[in-house]
């Protein structure tokens, strides 16, 4: 890995499978968290680390919806928006599709016309200022039940921001079974959105296939389960549905007990469509550059392999074709200079 963690630090890549507030950084957190002092979210950097510790996939959602209580007015939505981009330019992600909870903002008590701003606003200065394109999937809160779902599918339909690409569902998946989503997910379709739903982290091999014969999916966030199933399996690949891996994410929240044994091996192996992404990176202890490092060891991938990795993400995006071509352009001349 000393070889390629410089050659990885500077490949151009995209990212498909990140939160927004997920995405914030313990220096923005810990900002927000004191403008806020009345959250349990610690200030001091060293208490978060440990805040940061989860104990199961439970505790994680816990944590998390304590960090997205943090967010709560217009300026907090931007600054976190902007920061997140930020963050990416550093690590050379020239495009990424952020997963964005809007319900939790404005449940919380932010306009829905305030919030869609705020991330319009902070997309564009992104891109003209930090040179990374930033487009959105707006997703449902799964814990939060059907209310939920019918004030995401109207923000994301009615208000239709210039960014949005998708629409998702995240939250747990025990006990938020994904059939019951379906007429959310139909008037998202029809209204030109992708989907990218959550399947298959902590539960089983059905619950992806709900999600691709129920909500119509595009994509799978995740997918971890899908090893169990060889029809499944074999079905992605021939369709060439892509899975959303996020190695470090499955093992911080117990979805997978042994990095060393991620089914990311036999996801590849199978011919799947394979994208690597980091969820909830600063959460996790982790970026983009570590997730292509892990990666590359579990695969046993030189730097041509991890350029393919990074070409992956952009064939699954939902980039227009000539901003297909020209990223994989990019990787291309970087990678053939680099082995240059």
């Amino acid at each position: 890995m000393s070889v390629l963690a410089p050659f990885i630090a500077g490949l151009p890549k995209a990212e498909l499978h990140v939160h927004h507030v997920g995405s914030a950084s313990p220096r923005i957190v810990a900002e927000l968290a004191a403008r806020h002092p009345d959250s349990p979210v610690p200030t001091d950097p060293e208490a978060l680390a440990d805040f940061f510790t989860f104990r199961d996939f439970a505790h994680f959602i816990e944590v998390y919806l304590s960090v997205v209580d943090l967010i709560r007015d217009a300026e907090d939505v931007r600054l976190l928006t902007y920061e997140v981009a930020r963050d990416m330019a550093r690590q050379n992600i020239r495009y990424a599709e952020l997963t964005v909870t809007p319900f939790s903002s404005v449940r919380r008590g932010i306009p829905d016309a305030a919030f869609v701003e705020a991330i319009e606003d902070a997309r564009k200065a992104a891109e003209t200022e930090l040179g990374v394109v930033l487009r959105w999937c707006f997703d449902i809160p799964g814990e939060a039940g059907l209310a939920a779902a019918e004030e995401t599918a109207r923000i994301a339909c009615d208000l239709r921001p210039e960014g949005l690409v998708s629409f998702g569902l995240g939250g747990p998946e025990i006990g938020v079974p994904r059939p019951q989503f379906k007429p959310y997910f139909d008037r998202a379709i029809a209204a030109g959105l992708h989907s990218v739903p959550h399947a298959g982290e902590t539960t089983g091999p059905q619950t992806i296939w709900d999600a691709l014969t129920e909500l119509r999916a595009e994509r799978i966030g995740h997918g971890t389960s899908a090893v169990r199933d060889p029809r499944l399996l074999e079905h992605l690949a021939e369709h060439r549905i892509p899975l959303e891996v996020c190695p470090t994410s499955n093992l911080a929240t117990r979805a997978v007990e042994d990095i060393d044994r991620h089914p990311v091996r036999e996801m590849a192996a199978a011919g799947v469509l394979v994208t690597i992404n980091s969820d909830d990176p600063p959460m996790f202890g982790t970026d983009l550059n570590n997730e292509y490092a892990v990666a590359a060891r579990l695969l046993d991938l030189d730097a041509r392999g991890v350029a393919d990795l990074a070409k992956n993400a952009v064939e699954a995006s939902f980039l227009d074709a000539g901003g297909k071509a020209a990223l994989t352009a990019e990787i291309d001349a970087y990678t053939a200079s680099w082995q240059a």
